[in-house]
């Protein structure tokens, strides 16, 4: 627990970029934060998220290390390391299992475990040394280290146990169920670190001292808008200035990664024939250079044209084949322009319309149900919250009936909230659960109710009963405590039964009658010992679980011995 630590320190694992931020344990007077590629002359709050590998599989550089060298490798050379970005995502929206590959710039593979692990280990050691440079307290053993990790909300469980194993592939715990290591959610965190800033703390029109943790009742969405995906959440602060979750986390992948996206997709219309493809596949750090000039000019593009630089081996794969300017006849929304690719305010605008449309579209769907009447305030973060563009459309369309806010600094909003959630985690009090969870139970047989292919009959003392029970633990959209544990009481099925498995599945319905149901997901399972056989079936084990922490945490009891054990969860060996 963060009591009993020296420290908090909070990474924010991005899709685009990274950071962190730390504090004492003992209070949250002084969140430092970290600035990042002075060497390399920049000034950052967050450093890129890309992790660079040697020939040898060897980790060798990340975040703007990683960038600058991959740059300045020959082509002869460049083609046989391993470069990684955007990896986060591989995460979202898909099965993810613990011996899952990542593909990188060479079109070559590596463990996804790996990749993750380094980029954690780098972000561990970089924390470390800060820490020891910045105190007088030498950190000596990482026991006297809370780690926090930020997730987004709308993650599987299986992606945020992906995280916990690669922080202890990393070395940051000892173990999967170590308290030392807390997953945080994204906009959650970034919601608690908005509640304590004073209203000048934002963006916005006028100056106000007041706090929104000093209004009990007030009601405001966030909208953490993220590289690779947005994730919205609704809260209420509680007397106790607490947060209260009003309504499921929701979102997409629709984060800034889009509109670099579409630029891509721009390019190859305007540079045709083959030009773009060729680009791409021969000079990747070339293109690298390219975007990462884009993502800067992305968020301060203000009604104002954006140039790019058009790199000397785009201007000669082009000419190969006709005069550069030739290529921009045909083209709306750029034009040629001395070495500089000059793109218009609408067309840059447009490349923001399918993240824009579906952010409000998104919310506007929240918005309208009637339980979210008294909501007041609509609060983006993340960096993507940055982009002049992004602000005034959300401006556009719910700045009549909301206040529109977003920190002075949006990129850091998520990594200092962390701190505050590593530190105290009881300050969210409930969550809403996004889907319905429950067990596969067996029970007596019903010819009543049950269907007859799900009947059984014990070789062991011929017990009747029937298989592939779904249980319900907790339903879609219930309000859950944190502290509050679903409770299931288990018999075994056979009086031998020396061990009790438990296979947790998931919908969207509100319930089920069987785990083979259509819109049942198999989430994961434990194996839970039972020794003495002695009482047969009459043996009973209470199972805990609590459903509204970040991670589900399951505690089983033995009845007749009393003891107690806490269970892992295997969300990925399904």
């Amino acid at each position: 627990m963060a009591s009993s630590s020296l420290f908090v320190v909070a990474i924010d694992f991005g899709t685009s970029y990274s950071g962190y931020c730390f504090s004492l344990a003992s209070g949250t007077d002084q969140i430092c934060q970290v600035f990042w590629g002075m060497e390399h002359g920049y000034n950052s709050l967050k450093t890129p998220t890309c992790i660079l590998f040697n020939e040898n599989q060897e980790f060798a550089k990340f975040g703007y290390d990683a960038v600058i060298k991959y740059k300045s490798l020959p082509a002869s050379e460049a083609h046989k390391w391993y470069f990684f970005q955007n990896f986060k995502m591989s995460l979202y929206n898909r099965k993810v299992t613990s011996d899952m590959r990542l593909e990188a710039s060479n079109g070559n593979t590596l463990p996804a475990l790996l990749v993750f692990a380094e980029s954690l280990r780098y972000m561990e050691q970089h924390a470390l040394n800060t820490i020891q440079e910045a105190s007088s307290n030498t950190v000596c053993d990482l026991e006297e280290i809370t780690w926090v990790i930020t997730v987004p909300a709308i993650w599987s469980t299986a992606a945020k146990q992906f995280m916990r194993l690669a922080a202890k592939e990393a070395g940051l715990i000892s173990d999967m169920i170590s308290e030392k290591l807390i997953i945080a959610l994204e906009p959650e965190a970034a919601s608690l670190w908005c509640k304590q800033l004073p209203r000048q703390g934002f963006l916005a029109e006028g100056s106000d001292k007041r706090k929104f943790e000093d209004s009990p009742g007030i009601q405001y969405i966030v909208v953490d808008c993220g590289g690779g995906t947005v994730d919205i959440t609704v809260h209420e602060i509680q007397e106790n200035r607490c947060l209260k979750e009003l309504h499921k986390a929701c979102g997409g992948g629709w984060g800034g990664n889009r509109v670099d996206e579409n630029l891509n997709i721009f390019l190859r219309e305007v540079f045709d024939d083959g030009v773009w493809d060729e680009y791409v596949k021969s000079y990747p750090i070339e293109l690298q250079r390219m975007m990462n000039d884009f993502s800067f000019q992305k968020c301060s593009a203000d009604r104002e044209a954006v140039y790019l630089h058009c790199y000397y081996n785009l201007t000669k794969l082009a000419e190969r084949k006709k005069d550069i300017s030739h290529f921009f006849k045909k083209a709306t929304g750029a034009v040629w322009c001395d070495g500089m690719i000059m793109i218009t305010y609408e067309k840059m605008k447009s490349f923001f319309e399918y993240s824009i449309k579906k952010i409000i579209a998104a919310l506007r769907e929240i918005l309208a149900k009637p339980e979210m009447a008294k909501v007041q305030y609509i609060l983006l973060v993340g960096g993507f919250a940055s982009s002049v563009i992004l602000r005034h459309e959300v401006r556009q369309a719910f700045s009549r009936n909301y206040h529109i806010f977003c920190p002075l600094e949006a990129q850091l909003a998520i990594a200092k909230g962390a701190v505050l959630f590593g530190i105290n985690q009881k300050i969210v009090t409930s969550r809403i659960s996004a889907r319905t969870y429950g067990l596969c139970v067996t029970a007596d047989f019903d010819a009543a109710i049950h269907d007859i292919r799900k009947r059984r009959v014990s070789k062991a003392d011929g017990y009747v009963y029937c298989k592939d029970l779904f249980q319900k633990l907790v339903g879609a959209g219930e309000s859950v405590r944190i502290n509050e544990a679903a409770q299931y009481i288990y018999t075994p099925t056979n009086p031998c039964q020396t061990s009790a498995l438990f296979s947790f599945y998931s919908t969207e319905k509100q319930d089920a009658q069987y785990v083979d149901e259509e819109g049942l997901e198999l989430l994961g399972s434990c194996r839970v010992p039972m020794p003495d056989t002695k009482l047969g079936r009459k043996r009973k084990l209470i199972l805990h679980i609590k459903f509204g922490l970040t991670e589900f945490k399951a505690t089983a009891t033995d009845i007749t011995s009393k003891e107690s054990r806490t269970i892992t969860i295997n969300f990925l060996s399904v």
